[in-house]
């Protein structure tokens, strides 16, 4: 976080404590408005556990602005976005590190997840309230209807709302069928996010798409659909990520032979290491592995260059 958002920041706590009518409100929404801009202070940051540990003040601080400024959507969206982020990125992972090894702490952190990513839908069908007006009940209806009026300004709505939608659901499995119910609606919020601005992300719409049609027939995914969003989003993302890869074995190859083409994209120090892991470990997927080949191959010339192979080969 820069100097001038650490300033604002410490304003607003002395303004939420003290109390100070219009000037109170301007300045929250100041902080609002700094917060929900995003940034990278997060995601790139080189110690995992120090965000572990300082997300949930961040959490809570969004929800101590949004006490007095309760539609503020840009706000709403972020705080979505935060809940959805800690829960997948550090809840659900102790999680799965535990599955083996201690059940019922496993358990425990996969309810967790659960309550924390509905917390965060919670936030974005706020988010939709204020934009759209008794939206949930429409949604409820007919999905694709419900958001057709949406504009390129509310894709990273649409997106938070889908994904935390749709963590909850894979968190809560057949367990939570009430959850389950609403998996057309996550089709829904993410097509019409793609149809808005294809590029957003950088190919994180795409990834999105592509977990929802891997999902199989009955819950109308289509694995030639899931197959045009990872080419899309290898394109979009020049073939430097290993997300793509990593999503496509993870919901097109079930079986339990295709559990080394995950590890060894795990592992892999760069894309292009793990595109490489994926080649290599997908013999379990013929079809797949053939598909990766295509794309690996099939690169635009720039990125070819040294420099951009260069590039390729940083760690993520």
């Amino acid at each position: 976080m820069s100097g001038s958002g650490a300033h604002w920041l410490v304003l607003a706590a002395a303004l939420l404590v003290s109390g100070c009518g219009a000037i109170r409100t301007s300045a929250v929404k100041s902080v609002a408005n700094t917060l929900s801009a995003g940034g990278t202070t997060f995601t790139s940051h080189s110690d995992p556990e120090l965000i572990e540990g300082a997300l949930p003040f961040a959490l809570t601080l969004y929800e101590s602005l949004l006490d007095s400024i309760p539609t503020h959507e840009p706000l709403l969206t972020a705080t979505c976005a935060a809940y959805t982020q800690y829960a997948f990125a550090f809840v659900q992972v102790h999680a799965e590190e535990k599955q083996f090894d201690d059940y019922e702490r496993s358990r425990q952190y996969k309810q967790r997840a659960l309550n924390l990513s509905l917390r965060g839908r919670d936030y974005c069908w706020r988010g939709l309230e204020v934009r759209f007006g008794n939206l949930a009940a429409k949604l409820k209806r007919d999905p694709a209807a419900a958001v057709a009026a949406a504009k390129q300004a509310q894709v990273p709505l649409l997106y938070w709302s889908a994904a935390s939608l749709g963590a909850a659901i894979s968190l809560g499995g057949l367990d939570h069928p009430e959850l389950v119910i609403d998996w057309p609606v996550v089709r829904a919020l993410g097509e019409r996010a793609r149809a808005l601005d294809d590029r957003w992300g950088n190919g994180a719409l795409h990834e999105l798409l592509m977990t929802v049609e891997s999902q199989g027939e009955a819950m109308g995914g289509s694995e030639e659909r899931a197959r045009q969003h990872f080419a899309r989003a290898v394109q979009i993302q020049k073939g430097r990520s290993p997300g793509p890869y990593l999503g496509l074995a993870l919901g097109l190859s079930s079986r339990p032979e295709a559990v080394p083409v995950v590890v060894s994209i795990q592992q892999a120090g760069s894309a292009r290491r793990a595109r490489d892991a994926a080649h290599a470990a997908c013999a379990c997927d013929r079809r797949a592995a053939g598909h990766l080949r295509a794309l690996a191959h099939a690169r635009p010339a720039s990125v070819n260059s040294r420099r951009d192979q260069e590039k390729d080969d940083r760690p993520y």
